[in-house]
């Protein structure tokens, strides 16, 4: 068997066991016997008989058929997790070996990852119980940046990003509090996926801050992290903070969206970074972007709240008993950090509350009035040599426009933006409220089509025509408008003012007709299905599933929300008409669409 490239997506793994998914076990056997068990990115490397383990039970799904490979998305794609986040059967460290267990149970997520096929390759490096946004904090050493090794990798999801970025792992699971999930991304020129709070389940993960972390992707590409996170995300019962969707978020941004962007963006000096920032800008506005220019100043006040704040107490309960054990048992600037959430007081954790929920109303006000935030995903970078002369400050410059997202329940998406002067990758980050993942994913998909930059550190070149396809239909319903709520139509606002998004124009199956409705105001159509028909003009609009009761209940008789049949078989809710209402109104099936009727009523 020939020798497995690195650097492939998701849909090139899944291609090589369309024809004989039996081959799996020695495809990825002999693909991690290919790598450098002295890589420092991994903590644990998984042998042989563990994934030869992962493998029967898939087979074994497939052979009694209780699954086939439709069921299981990720079937034979090698990921890799964060030595925070439990695996059965491999050691979980979090960077610390005195902290060392054996699990007994995967997390939900990686069960989930699991139950559609994924197999997990090893545990990755990361700065010591997830404290850091550089990767060096870590008795297994510092993973370096996969671009130039003399300079950080990012953290605290330093090997995970590391792995993904070299193409080892298809992707990789990390965990964000403070920007964990991203600035790694934007050091290694990956996807960086950070969810909303609540959508994965923390279930099986080593805390940093409960309440602020959330478990993150990385990618090569947007589309896949998209899809890795559709199969990782969900309720789970057994996590106290895991949440349902709303199904209030829209599915896409607005078709020219606003950006909101700092007034005045801070770079530390860097001004390879911000030459960077100031080309991602062009582009997002060649894009068809509007760019915002907000002050900056709540984000910035809230950030600061993460370490400089009683929200550091929230580390030290965390770590727990670990403090107790002698000092060389923690990597110095970690326990020292940690060690610091002792001097704050019940009082000061209370306190610190009401300013985040303060600051957070604010920063919500200001992203209502946009579709989106973008800012760069770290102001500046630093080499091994400087981080070790500066280990504090300059892991608070990388948090500069990370630090306060989750505190704000703020969904973000890091995306890679070019590359600096020096040949290092430079990275934006797409922020909006919680539960937006989606959109913010559909538009960093035609970003990252736009950009058109080489995969991570592999070189491999992007594929074209990738897209985020798929919704999440628990929370949308696609509905097909025919008439007044069309794109410039009276009634669109109805649809607009509730987040729906435009999907696209169609046409209906050819057994439709259509008739202009007598005495409405404002003019509407009826939609009936006819033994005798033409296809009719339709779009299809995505509406948030918590507002779309309030829709209906706005349309008036004659008028209802049924099934509509699409010319491509596709069945979708849309308009249908009350029978006795047509014998008063005018068929004008000819003219294949309400629009064009109103064309020639007036040219008439």
């Amino acid at each position: 068997m020939s020798t497995v490239e690195y650097g492939q997506t998701l849909a090139e793994w899944r291609a090589q066991y369309t024809q004989n998914p039996h081959i799996v076990s020695s495809v990825l056997t002999r693909y991690v016997s290919q790598f450098d068990r002295a890589d420092n990115a991994w903590i644990y490397l998984a042998s042989e008989q563990d994934i030869l383990t992962q493998c029967a039970a898939l087979l074994d799904a497939l052979e009694d058929g209780s699954k086939t490979l439709v069921d299981m998305p990720l079937f034979g794609v090698p990921f890799a997790v964060k030595d925070n986040i439990d695996v059965a059967g491999m050691p979980t460290t979090a960077a610390c070996p005195a902290f060392l267990y054996h699990p007994e149970v995967d997390a939900t997520v990686v069960a989930r990852l699991k139950s559609a096929g994924a197999v997990v390759i090893g545990k990755t490096n990361l700065d010591q119980f997830a404290t850091g946004l550089v990767g060096t904090r870590s008795p297994y050493g510092a993973v370096v940046n996969t671009f130039n090794p003399d300079y950080v990798s990012g953290g605290s999801s330093s090997g995970s990003a590391s792995v993904v970025a070299r193409g080892l792992a298809a992707f990789s699971l990390g965990t964000d509090t403070a920007g964990s999930g991203r600035v790694p991304a934007g050091f290694n020129n990956i996807v960086g996926l950070k969810p909303t709070k609540g959508w994965f389940s923390a279930q099986g993960v080593v805390p940093a801050c409960r309440l602020n972390d959330t478990i993150s992707v990385f990618a090569l590409t947007v589309d896949d992290a998209w899809q890795v996170a559709q199969v990782a995300g969900g309720y789970d019962a057994g996590d106290a903070y895991s949440r349902v969707h709303p199904g209030t978020a829209p599915a896409q941004l607005s078709n020219a969206p606003r950006f909101a962007i700092p007034e005045q963006c801070e770079f530390y000096g860097d001004s390879q970074s911000e030459q960077a920032w100031q080309q991602a800008l062009a582009h997002l506005v060649a894009q068809g972007v509007e760019l915002v220019p907000i002050d900056f100043t709540p984000f910035r006040q809230l950030a600061e709240q993460l370490y400089y704040g009683a929200w550091v107490a929230e580390r030290t309960v965390a770590v727990g008993s670990m403090l107790d054990q002698p000092p060389e048992t923690m990597d110095p600037t970690v326990r020292q950090i940690v060690a610091n959430g002792k001097a704050w007081t019940a009082c000061d954790a209370w306190q610190a509350e009401y300013t985040r929920a303060g600051l957070a109303r604010t920063i919500q006000q200001v992203l209502a009035a946009v579709d989106a935030l973008v800012v760069p995903t770290s102001p500046t970078i630093h080499t091994l040599a400087e981080m070790a002369e500066e280990p504090v400050n300059y892991n608070s410059q990388f948090g500069t426009y990370t630090n306060f997202t989750n505190l704000a329940d703020l969904s973000a998406l890091a995306v890679p933006a070019g590359f600096r002067q020096d040949g290092l990758p430079f990275g934006i980050t797409l922020i909006a409220p919680a539960w937006h993942d989606l959109a913010l994913a559909a538009f960093a998909c035609q970003w990252q089509q736009q950009q058109a930059l080489p995969l991570g550190a592999t070189g491999r070149p992007l594929t074209a025509g990738a897209s985020i396809t798929p919704t999440l239909p628990e929370c949308y319903v696609r509905l097909a408008v025919v008439g007044a709520h069309l794109r410039g139509m009276p009634l669109n606002h109805q649809l607009t003012t509730r987040d729906a998004v435009f999907v696209e124009e169609t046409v209906t199956a050819d057994d439709y007709r259509l008739y202009a409705l007598a005495g409405q105001v404002p003019a509407k159509p009826g939609l009936a299905r006819a033994e005798q028909g033409n296809a009719i003009i339709v779009e299809l609009w995505d509406v948030p599933l918590a507002r779309f009761g309030e829709f209906v209940a706005e349309v008036p008789a004659p008028l209802g929300i049924g099934s509509v049949t699409l010319a491509d078989g596709r069945v979708v809710k849309g308009f249908i008409c009350e029978p006795q209402a047509l014998g008063a109104a005018t068929d004008i099936t000819q003219w294949g669409g309400w629009k064009a009727w109103l064309a020639h009523q007036h040219l008439a």
